[in-house]
């Protein structure tokens, strides 16, 4: 069985075309001309803005000509991660999907569900003859995943809708109706290259076998932090009198780094007291994290000889990882179970003459947001690296009123005889910039069931797509 076999088969027919085209965030050429290749293909009225927004139109069926046109909103970008042992190229190659268990996934990369199957529900409801529904717009938005660029550009005139359903949750049996803003704050650590005289010992520590996630969603679940695995070591490591070649860890703003590496020198004296420190430190974190990250991994292998950032820098860099507040910052006061402000040390990359860190806040309160911003570019700052800021995104502050969201919450209990969960996301969607452009609007989000969103363990209920598409398809027949 492929996943074209499965049902709802018009959806899935559409998610395997979808899956076969490389759309990496702000490389969606490829994605946007099979779009408009598709309205082409079904004689569908279509725009697209100048940022590479698309949407494609559909008049009212039969008899629904006087319901107000509704928004179906996706975004066509996918998260482009793999395992370190995949090959992949994200840029040509497709992704290779399978079925596990009442679940589909992808071989060793992220699926790109997110928000892959949101775009398949759409284009398929575009076809489906036996749809029946007011006028629809169905928007395609590109780079939600690197900066929400699409959102912040949208063309003007693109939308006319009263309602606009996102289609980028995930969790199934959930209603959404607001979301976190966000920001991102990176620094740059200038650094001397030096070559070491005397007898050193390189070698390479590797932390591997974590399961990252969505910085999003999935901050508030224990999960391990491989950038702030690795630096908590190598600053107690100091005191060995190591040296610093290398620190690489993590890829993308938005994901919780699976994997990090460094490679270190240190004196041959102490090397061996160097190689017991490590192994009692790995005993204790796989103690720490057994309850959510089983496969932990810290490997130790020697390397090649290499140049060393220069004491200072070093010192002042790992000072800053370790001191770098990660994870969740504050719960929500408001709504039980919400996480209200949080920050992700994102990633460490050696670019020419620079260390660059990357990290991530969100909060659902615009002033939490700030001070989280803050708290890490003081942190930054007095390690002596230069600070900037992203343009960071707005929040969607909750409707309950919605008329939208009474038919959507209708509908599903109608539908499936049990109440949906009405509730905040702590990710960030689309909706409080597309609500600053048109602020008359009404929304919700909902989707089918993923976990594992932005790493390679991405993966996608079978069971509730087809939920996802009922319920879209009876909350279209009465709003």
């Amino acid at each position: 069985m492929t996943i074209r076999d499965l049902q709802p088969k018009l959806v899935w027919e559409i998610f395997d075309e979808i899956t076969a085209v490389p759309r990496p965030s702000k490389h969606e050429e490829k994605i946007i001309e099979y779009l408009v290749d598709f309205a082409r293909k079904h004689s569908l009225d279509y725009s697209r803005d100048d940022i590479g927004n698309v949407v494609i139109r559909k008049p009212a069926t039969a008899g629904y000509e006087s319901k107000p046109t509704v928004v179906l909103q996706s975004h066509m970008d996918m998260v482009c991660e793999k395992n370190s042992d995949t090959v992949h190229n994200f840029d040509t190659d497709p992704i290779r999907t399978k079925i596990v268990d009442g679940w589909v996934k992808a071989e060793g990369t992220t699926l790109g569900a997110d928000c892959g199957i949101g775009m398949a529900a759409a284009l398929a409801l575009l076809i489906d003859p036996q749809v029946e529904h007011g006028a629809i717009e169905a928007l395609f938005t590109v780079d939600e995943e690197t900066g929400l660029t699409g959102a912040f550009n949208l063309g003007e005139n693109m939308l006319s809708g009263k309602y606009l359903i996102n289609l980028d949750s995930e969790d199934e049996g959930e209603i959404f109706i607001g979301c976190a803003g966000g920001v991102d704050t990176l620094a740059k650590f200038d650094y001397t290259a030096q070559t070491l005289e005397g007898e050193y010992i390189y070698y390479r520590i590797a932390v591997s076998g974590l399961k990252g996630g969505h910085s999003g969603d999935d901050i508030d679940k224990g999960l391990g932090n491989a950038n702030k695995i690795l630096a908590n070591f190598l600053y107690d490591a100091e005191r060995f009198d190591i040296r610093l070649g290398m620190f690489d860890g993590g890829n993308l703003r938005n994901a919780i780094p699976r994997e990090a590496y460094a490679v270190v020198a240190v004196p041959e004296h102490p090397a061996l007291l160097f190689e017991t420190a490590l192994a009692q430190y790995v005993s204790a974190v796989k103690a720490l994290y057994t309850p959510t990250e089983p496969n932990l991994h810290i490997a130790l292998s020697e390397a090649a000889e290499q140049p060393v950032i220069d004491s200072d820098t070093q010192s002042a860099l790992l000072a800053a990882l370790v001191g770098l507040p990660n994870g969740v910052l504050a719960m929500s006061q408001t709504m039980k179970g919400l996480v209200e402000t949080s920050t992700n040390l994102a990633s460490v990359k050696f670019v020419e003459s620079q260390i660059v860190v990357t990290t991530s806040q969100r909060s659902s309160v615009e002033r939490s947001k700030r001070d989280a911003m803050h708290s890490i570019e003081a942190v930054l700052a007095l390690a002596g690296a230069t600070v900037e800021h992203s343009d960071g995104y707005p929040g969607w502050t909750p409707d309950p009123s919605s008329q939208l969201l009474a038919s959507t919450v209708a509908a599903y209990r109608e539908l499936f005889g049990t109440e949906p969960k009405v509730r905040a996301i702590h990710a960030g969607l689309e909706c409080g910039l597309f609500l600053e452009k048109y602020p008359h609007l009404e929304m919700v989000s909902f989707g089918p069931t993923l976990r594992g969103v932005h790493s390679p363990d991405e993966r996608l209920e079978i069971a509730t797509v087809d939920k996802f598409w009922v319920l879209l398809l009876e909350v279209l027949k009465r709003v």
